[in-house]
């Protein structure tokens, strides 16, 4: 019978915090990104800066986000999980505090930039907790029932945005995402137990060598980019999307954000499915099968485009398969990338973490090129799909074959 206590002991015999909890921790970091987006005119109008003023305080959320995982990883490896989070809900919260008091566009963009390098500690621990007390298959459960919990954020984010920033102002979405981080602090300091026991208590030079030995290794290096092209990627329709639908396809405003919903349920789907099929499916089969959907249906979209047949209803469709792809994908890849060292966990964490916000900044940025948003997105999933599946083709030919994961 389980355990009615705040955590319970793990697979590997270590005591595995709540999964609530870190899921809650995790969508944080990100949710700060995607709250905000709706808020962006009336921020603008309120500070009186230029709308790429204010698209900044997006762009330098994404850099913050890639930079800030670098340094959690190898930091929680050596001080610990629990220690490490805390200094970064901390940061979070603080900064927050800073971007609500903002008198201008610039203290805005500085304080997002210090919100994102604490809300990235959940993104990089939350999951190095879950293989701290898990062996893979049991991991990748755990991560993809996490990433049911999580993607619910991302789903809703632009609509609570749009809501709260229509009623009570733009500020008022700073303020929530204050006292979010409040209310992670409180619940952390409670709940969560320090689970990296078995980590290695590196010197800042024993880090960098760390560091350089997962790039060194083929096997990491595959599921690290063809992880990032396999999720993130999708970040490339999505900053395209209020030009298709709007400028393209001759859709109201209001339409865009239930659109983006679908995607983001896309994602959700494919986590409900990744826990249910790796009980039956081998993780590494999953993975390559996975992103196979999602690359299928990124040239079908291409094809569309080209063929002058776009539509709502195939726009979303397709995406909605390839976020389908992405959402089982993306536990499996994760699982494969931080077991590669397992003595370096945190490490391993936050390095693909930066490598997949690196790869969707890139994507996103490479969708903005060019006079039709439509074929540009479509060409940078297309491209994503193919490198993904070189890189996992690399990496299972140099990953050690593994015994049982049960």
């Amino acid at each position: 019978m389980a355990s009615a206590s705040p955590a319970t002991s793990g697979p590997v015999g270590k005591i595995a915090a709540p999964l609530w909890l870190l899921a809650l921790v995790t969508f944080s970091g990100t949710l700060a990104m995607h709250i905000f987006v709706p808020a962006l005119p009336l921020a603008a109008t309120g500070l009186n800066a230029a709308p790429g003023a204010m698209q900044l305080t997006i762009s330098i959320y994404i850099l913050g986000l890639a930079v800030g995982q670098l340094l959690y990883g190898p930091i929680s490896d050596r001080f610990g999980r629990r220690p490490t989070l805390m200094f970064g809900l901390s940061l979070y919260t603080i900064a927050g505090v800073g971007a609500v008091l903002a008198p201008e566009v610039n203290w805005l963009i500085a304080a997002r930039l210090f919100q994102a390098l604490g809300g990235c500690a959940g993104l990089v621990l939350g999951r190095a907790i879950v293989r701290d007390t898990c062996v893979p298959t049991e991991a990748t459960r755990r991560l993809a029932l996490m990433n049911l919990m999580v993607t619910l954020g991302p789903g809703f984010a632009p609509l609570l945005g749009g809501l709260m920033a229509g009623e009570l102002g733009w500020r008022s979405v700073l303020v929530f995402l204050c006292v979010l981080g409040v209310v992670n602090i409180v619940l952390t300091w409670r709940l969560l137990p320090e689970t990296g026991g078995n980590a290695v208590a590196s010197s800042g030079l024993a880090v960098v060598r760390n560091y350089f030995s997962l790039l060194r290794s083929p096997s990491f290096l595959g599921y690290a980019i063809g992880g990032g092209c396999a999720t993130t990627a999708m970040y490339a329709f999505i900053g395209a999307a209020p030009f298709i639908f709007v400028h393209q396809l001759n859709r109201p405003t209001e339409e865009v954000g239930p659109y983006l919903a679908v995607l983001i349920l896309g994602v959700w789907f494919g986590s409900l499915l990744a826990g249910r099929l790796i009980r039956h499916v081998p993780l590494r089969r999953l993975l390559v099968v996975a992103n196979l959907v999602s690359a299928a249906s990124a040239f079908g979209l291409l094809a569309v485009v080209l063929s002058g047949h776009l539509s709502v209803f195939a726009a979303v469709g397709l995406m909605f398969l390839f976020t389908l792809g992405a959402g089982t994908a993306s536990p499996a890849a994760l699982t494969e990338a931080i077991s590669v060292n397992p003595q370096v966990i945190g490490s391993a964490s936050g390095l693909y973490g930066s490598a997949q916000m690196a790869i969707g900044a890139i994507c996103t940025a490479l969708a903005g090129l060019g006079d039709n948003p439509a074929l540009a997105a479509a060409s940078v999933l297309a491209a994503a799909g193919i490198i993904s599946q070189l890189s996992f083709w690399i990496a299972l030919r140099f990953a050690p074959a593994r015994a049982a994961e049960t």
